[in-house]
């Protein structure tokens, strides 16, 4: 397992409570949001199992996945679904990105 998958999952147990309080107002946005950070939990760890190509393929749309999760909670945010997005919460989210822009580059 990368470090980064460890980190990205510790950014789901982060998440969840605030996917539960989304998805009591907004229940697509709370569905999504979980959706998407799993998948690119998922596509992640496929990903170290690939060569070439599709190593970068899975590691882009581990990349988009992540930024979908991340924009998901700032949509929360300004429905007010959520008072603001936890500063934890956020910095997990900067680092998986950033890690996974590394991956894709190669």
């Amino acid at each position: 397992m990368l470090r980064v998958t460890a980190i990205a999952l510790q950014l789901i147990r982060d998440v969840a409570p605030l996917a539960g309080r989304i998805s009591r107002r907004d229940a697509a946005l709370g569905k999504q949001l979980r959706d998407a950070l799993s998948s690119a939990v998922l596509n992640l760890e496929e990903a170290s199992g690939q060569h070439g190509g599709r190593r970068s393929q899975h590691y882009a749309i581990a990349l988009g996945s992540a930024r979908e999760a991340a924009v998901a909670l700032q949509v929360a945010a300004a429905w007010g679904y959520l008072e603001e997005v936890p500063r934890s919460v956020d910095e997990g989210f900067r680092i998986v990105i950033a890690s996974l822009l590394k991956l894709e580059r190669g």
